[in-house]
């Protein structure tokens, strides 16, 4: 049965998340925006997505892009939870592991690093 939290708590949980990304990675990441949907229409058991260009991959051509984003699957992450200290816990997994994305970093390296 997945863990039942309001939105508000899902979304501080988010924001807290945000807040653990040391400060010198927190100044470079620039034109994205981080949203909070309840599921992935195309795959429903999909906890998080970074959709746009890494940081890596940007050139002179970037200028006057649409915001990159990082989507977090609300529902999707309370139903793999079985209670609040785990969703934390899977929120700040998530959260990171997408925000790497931004930086380039492939899931393979991710994985390597615990944040799989």
């Amino acid at each position: 049965m997945p863990v039942v939290m309001s939105e508000a708590r899902f979304e501080e949980l988010v924001g807290d998340a945000l807040d653990l990304i040391p400060p010198e990675l927190s100044r470079a990441i620039d034109n994205v925006v981080v949203l909070i949907e309840p599921r992935n229409s195309d795959d429903p058991h999909l906890l998080g997505l970074y959709h746009g260009i890494a940081l890596t991959e940007r050139d002179s051509h970037y200028g006057g892009s649409l915001p990159d984003t990082v989507t977090i699957y609300r529902e999707a992450l309370l139903a793999v939870c079985d209670d609040e200290d785990q969703v934390v816990e899977e929120v700040r997994i998530t959260v990171i592991h997408e925000i790497a994305h931004y930086f380039g970093i492939d899931e393979d390296r991710l994985h390597q690093l615990g944040w799989g």
